[in-house]
């Protein structure tokens, strides 16, 4: 039976200058388990509106399994524009239909059969996601696994939520620009983000860290082992979505029994080719789907 993994959080549109595709961390990493073999699914919320409507279809169409409440709401847009290194800079409205995630029966029996959950701090900055993520995860199994990845966006977080989400996670997972957010948020005073990293991994009790530096390299951190890895080379036309999918395959490797070093591998490999599609969720070859056998 294959692994269920969730996705907790935001499902909206990506909207560029001239053209818009599905989004949200959430999400994309759902999606990407999806390819990676394992049962993925996000849990969100959209409007009751044509583009809520709009969305639920394209979820459809890509075959990203949805546990998603429409609500009284307005649909969430996300205007994604780059800067001078085209890394996105994103304009995220506020009180939008994912800030409203609702406990429901549903949702409270996927939470007892998931074997994972992702989550963020985006979807914690309303009280009432933020409380049903709690509900969520305190109705989870002891033994499944936790994934923080701490994705900070525009203000919306503070230091009590990532303290409580990191005290709640048993992998986390940031980039070196939230590494550096984290370093001065707990005082470290580090002058390495590979090092804020091992405290990290050291101070809340996490069973694995990544940390991720865009087209530079990759690091994956343990209290036993450490992994590094070079970026690969390529050809970018969008690089939203690549740290998703990079969370996405390696837990997904992780949870199908593959090592620390191999895990790495295949999330650099998945990551890279992300970064040469169009959209967060581009279709997986073949060649690459059957690397996570």
């Amino acid at each position: 039976m294959k692994k269920i993994i969730i996705g907790f959080g935001e499902l909206l549109w990506d909207k560029h200058k001239t053209y818009e595709f599905i989004g949200g961390a959430p999400g994309n990493f759902a999606y990407h388990t999806t390819q990676c073999g394992l049962d993925g699914y996000v849990v969100s919320a959209v409007g009751k509106d044509a583009s809520g409507d709009r969305l639920l279809e394209e979820a459809k169409r890509h075959g990203l399994q949805c546990i998603v409440a429409q609500v009284e709401k307005p649909t969430s847009v996300v205007d994604i524009n780059e800067d001078d290194i085209n890394n996105p800079q994103y304009t995220i409205r506020t009180d939008v239909a994912w800030d409203y995630i609702p406990v429901t029966k549903e949702l409270e029996s996927w939470a007892q059969k998931a074997d994972a959950v992702c989550f963020g701090t985006l979807a914690q900055r309303s009280i009432k996601t933020r409380e049903t993520l709690q509900t969520f995860l305190s109705l989870m199994r002891s033994d499944a696994l936790k994934i923080f990845d701490v994705n900070l966006r525009q203000q919306f977080y503070n230091r009590e939520m990532i303290e409580e989400s990191l005290g709640k996670s048993d992998i986390l997972k940031l980039n070196e620009d939230e590494a550096g957010v984290l370093n001065e948020m707990f005082d470290y005073r580090l002058s390495d983000i590979v090092d804020v990293s091992r405290r990290l991994l050291s101070d809340f009790h996490q069973k694995i860290v990544i940390l991720t530096c865009g087209g530079n390299c990759s690091y994956v951190f343990t209290p036993t082992e450490e992994s590094y890895m070079k970026t690969p080379q390529c050809e970018v036309v969008n690089v939203v979505g690549a740290g998703d999918s990079f969370t996405a395959a390696f837990c997904s490797c992780i949870m199908q029994g593959k090592s620390i070093y191999d895990a790495h591998a295949l999330a650099v490999r998945v990551a890279a080719y992300v970064c040469t599609q169009d959209g967060a969720m581009p279709q997986w070859p073949e060649e690459l789907k059957a690397l996570f056998g």
